[in-house]
């Protein structure tokens, strides 16, 4: 099996950002950056860093921190038209890295099933994958987290129409059915400031 790093260690090579208020106002700061080997999403301005690249049938795995205060970031998989969502958000399925949610879906544009739907994503009359609907998948564990300050390892298994997370060696997802197989990676900066290391694509 191919092994593929989407990080040198060096620069975004591979990767773009789109940040829709930095399209606006050319003189904020870019939100992805290159700090001691590590690439860092800031968290703000909003926005995402995408791969240039399509993948399907892969399993991506890196390691992931909160720098200082906790909060919210994703990985999204299979994404493809940008700012399909709230004008900001690829079309895409997001395996959130919120802390104390790591390991939940949210369908962004795109669906995915799983086991036990109604009692991880509430009543079915909800659901959708548009602006008001419930888009969230809960995952199926609550303490696969370290503790604050230290790595996470998340691995992400994308086979057919199959969406699997494994975070710290716990299965805290498994999804199927998705509306997309293939697309693009991207990183979210959604207001807390996380490090990422190690991300590798087989």
């Amino acid at each position: 099996m191919e092994s593929i790093s989407l990080f040198n260690g060096r620069d975004l090579e591979g990767w773009h950002i789109d940040v829709p208020d930095l399209e606006a106002d050319s003189s904020l700061r870019i939100p992805f950056i290159i700090r001691d080997g590590l690439l860092v999403s800031l968290g703000t301005p909003e926005g995402h860093l995408i791969t240039d690249k399509e993948y399907e049938n892969y399993t991506l795995e890196l390691d992931y921190r909160f720098a200082g205060e906790p909060g919210n970031c994703g990985i999204l998989v299979h994404a493809s038209e940008p700012r399909a969502l709230y004008d900001m958000f690829p079309k895409s399925i997001e395996v959130q890295l919120m802390h104390s949610n790591a390991g939940d879906f949210w369908c962004i544009q795109q669906d995915i099933k799983v086991d036990d739907m109604e009692s991880r994503r509430g009543p079915k009359e909800d659901w959708g994958i548009s602006e008001g609907k419930e888009r969230r998948v809960k995952n199926l564990t609550d303490d696969s987290e370290n503790p604050l300050g230290e790595w996470n390892h998340i691995k992400i298994i994308c086979q057919d129409d199959k969406i699997t997370v494994w975070l710290n060696g716990d299965l805290v997802n498994d999804g199927y059915g998705a509306t997309a197989q293939k697309g693009q990676i991207a990183l979210q900066a959604e207001g807390a400031e996380v490090e990422f290391k190690n991300i590798i694509l087989r």
